[in-house]
């Protein structure tokens, strides 16, 4: 049996994947800032890596933060992996990376080349947007009296859990490379998930459609961030929030 490390096991994604290893009945440790015996901060230094590698032949690396310090975390996670002869790394990463002109978006295509460049046997995963994620944008948007919306940007949410079974899948198979893209099962528009929000937690906004400025807008909007030829997701955005808020 495969020693397998998640990193952000604690978080979104890596907690499910970190369950569905161990339901599973592999041998898993959880990296996180705070998460004992294995507490990294992968941003900072590292400092710690090398224990919670020991052993590993596996990697799952679902840490990440939009608030910046993803390359310098791949770069610490790396350089380890290779001391430890760690044989796969498995990456998350996110639809249109390299087509959409945002930020944390350019960080995550620059852990991929990374990744890719390390020497390593390794795996990356495009998934589109998570269910959970639409919805918090959606539920801080609706504080205000009128929920004002990106003006004709798409979206394809999918669920958390499906792209933590992919993931766990793709753990235990041999390094692959760039696997193809995983979306939800529906494109629609942001102002039909918007909807969909507001009428499963019984709230009343009325709905701005905003035309933005911008490359970055442009690109949201031509769909950059979509995988419609991937859309192999089967839970769809209103049976996340009937799950979610039973309305």
């Amino acid at each position: 049996m495969t020693t397998i490390l998640v990193t952000g096991g604690t978080g979104t994604l890596g907690r499910r994947v970190t369950e569905r290893l161990r339901a599973d009945g592999q041998a898993v440790r959880v990296l996180s800032r705070h998460a004992q015996p294995y507490a990294v901060d992968l941003r900072a230094d590292g400092a710690g890596l090398d224990a919670a590698l020991a052993g590993v032949r596996t990697v799952v690396h679902c840490a990440s933060s939009p608030r910046g310090g993803d390359e310098q975390a791949a770069g610490h996670l790396v350089s380890a992996a290779r001391r430890a002869g760690v044989a796969h790394l498995v990456y998350i990463s996110i639809v249109g990376v390299d087509r959409v002109p945002f930020g944390y978006y350019r960080s995550k295509l620059a852990v991929e080349r990374l990744i890719a460049e390390s020497g390593l046997g390794f795996t990356v995963l495009r998934a589109t947007q998570f269910h959970d994620l639409v919805a918090t944008v959606l539920g801080t948007l609706a504080r205000s009296p009128v929920l004002p919306l990106p003006a004709g940007v798409p979206d394809q949410p999918v669920e958390v859990t499906e792209v933590a079974d992919r993931l766990a899948e793709l753990a235990l198979a041999a390094p692959a490379g760039r696997v193809p893209d995983m979306g939800g099962p529906e494109v629609r528009s942001f102002d039909s998930l918007a909807r969909a929000y507001l009428k499963a937690t019984g709230r009343r906004r009325s709905v701005l459609q905003v035309p933005l400025p911008g490359r970055t807008y442009r690109a949201f909007r031509a769909g950059g961030h979509l995988a419609p030829e991937g859309a192999v997701g089967k839970v769809t955005f209103e049976e996340y929030l009937e799950r979610r808020f039973g309305n």
